[in-house]
């Protein structure tokens, strides 16, 4: 299974709303204790450990958000997996804050990460969790790269505090499971 954390590399991004996807990946790696390395042929920051008896590949693409599907694609071809062996987790402003939606398939809905990942792999059928970060009305690029309040990264920490709970539960349940306890 490849879990994919969409964001944007460099500590200047790094708790802004648009890395809630980097956030995801990095709370199951530390549940865990498992470790990221770069990995410059992924164009990544890769984390592996196994979970269930089924192998689990960390990925944080360094590629920046909208250039995503490059890495995602690299990753897939060399492990010969398949679209239906990746899970996408990113930002997403129409969903309110802290709302998680698990989907099997879909459009982008205009995020510029997901629109790569689905370029890049030649499909809509990708598995996602897109986690709301809510939306003011302000300027969209100002608005997703800047950081959380701490009222609202409280908020954040409590679905984060979820992610490996969640991947567990997939491999161990299944996806409609998950996506009928954790979806809302």
């Amino acid at each position: 299974m490849i879990v994919v954390g969409l964001g944007n590399p460099g500590k200047e991004y790094a708790q802004t709303r648009h890395n809630v996807g980097f956030m995801f990946v990095d709370r199951i790696a530390k549940y865990y204790n498992w470790t990221f390395k770069l990995e410059k042929k992924f164009q990544s920051f890769i984390s592996t450990g196994t979970l269930n008896g089924e192998k689990i590949i960390l990925v944080k693409p360094i590629t920046y958000m909208n250039n995503s599907g490059l890495a995602v694609r690299s990753i897939v071809d060399y492990h010969k997996a398949t679209p239906d062996d990746v899970l996408v987790v990113y930002d997403d402003m129409d969903l309110p804050l802290a709302i998680i939606r698990i989907r099997l398939s879909g459009s982008s809905g205009g995020h510029k990460g997901m629109k790569s990942v689905i370029e890049h792999m030649g499909t809509e059928e990708i598995k996602r969790i897109r986690l709301g970060i809510s939306y003011d009305h302000s300027d969209v690029i100002d608005y997703v790269l800047t950081p959380f309040s701490k009222t609202e990264f409280s908020q954040m920490e409590s679905v984060l505090d979820k992610a490996p709970l969640i991947i567990a539960d997939y491999l161990e349940k299944g996806i409609d499971f998950v996506m009928n306890n954790y979806n809302g």
